[in-house]
């Protein structure tokens, strides 16, 4: 039983929604981002980049991801990223970047202003990453305007990359940048995982595990057929079957102390 302990331990550690070494069925969409990166931030060409797709399709860490294999790239600029789920407003956005570059605290108005000074002046190029974007809708889309609008500006040294769920936020609630020449971002889907490609992640966390599979692959692929035929989430399938690790450890531990001891009735 200590050795099956310790399987289990360790197939639950690697059915975590970490940040894996290599993105499977997400080559293409990292080559995009990577050479957007590269032609904007390294060349020093403001810009934005638009990436969409529904939760569970890789883009936070296919992003992480490339912030790490890219950082000896991306090392001559400045590279912030805000969860704007964590903003008490999407107003809030502004002084969260204002504090990730050293500038003094500003509020309203003023603050915007200030930011905006900073980032057409001269110096290092700033990459601004914001996950789950769509929080920051507000009346009349004064945030998102203001923040797409900011690469476009003479002098800007910003590049902008968005990250939400929703696929048609730009046409949706920012039509006035599709207007304007050269005003829309740069347009990434993630399409939802296949029945097939769930299966493969499944499969190739599960394989650092040592010695006999902690689950077979009939039921890898059962789930991954499950989970793709609703939803295509791959944190949903790493979840299920790390909750059905849990639920076969509990049985054997229980097993186990209830086994009768050695010479006994």
């Amino acid at each position: 039983f200590p050795g099956a302990g310790t399987c289990y331990q360790q197939a639950k550690q690697v059915l975590h929604a970490a940040v894996p070494d290599r993105l499977h069925a997400r080559e293409r969409e990292t080559g995009v981002i990577q050479q957007f990166l590269r032609e904007h931030v390294c060349r020093r060409r403001p810009g934005s980049l638009y990436v969409s797709g529904a939760p569970g399709t890789g883009k936070t860490a296919c992003m992480n991801r490339i912030l790490l294999d890219c950082k000896d790239e991306l090392a001559g600029s400045k590279t912030i990223v805000l969860n704007c789920m964590a903003l008490s407003s999407p107003q809030a956005v502004f002084p969260a970047t204002a504090q990730q570059l050293g500038l003094p605290a500003a509020a309203g108005r003023e603050g915007v202003r200030k930011l905006q000074k900073h980032l057409t002046a001269q110096g290092p190029m700033v990459l601004l990453v914001l996950d789950e974007l769509d929080q920051l809708e507000s009346k009349g889309q004064d945030v998102l305007y203001t923040l797409f609008e900011w690469p476009r500006l003479p002098g800007s040294r910003l590049v902008l990359v968005g990250l939400a769920n929703a696929l048609d936020l730009i046409d949706r609630s920012l039509a006035r940048l599709s207007a304007q020449l050269g005003g829309s971002p740069r347009l990434l889907h993630f399409p939802p995982y296949t029945r097939e490609q769930l299966a493969t992640i499944l499969q190739e966390r599960l394989g650092q595990v040592a010695g006999d599979p902690v689950l077979d692959t009939a039921a890898l692929q059962f789930c991954a057929r499950k989970v793709s035929a609703v939803s295509g989430d791959a944190r949903k399938a790493l979840d299920v079957c790390r909750r059905a690790v849990e639920v076969v450890e509990l049985e054997v531990r229980s097993q186990t102390l209830l086994k009768p001891l050695p010479g006994g009735e």
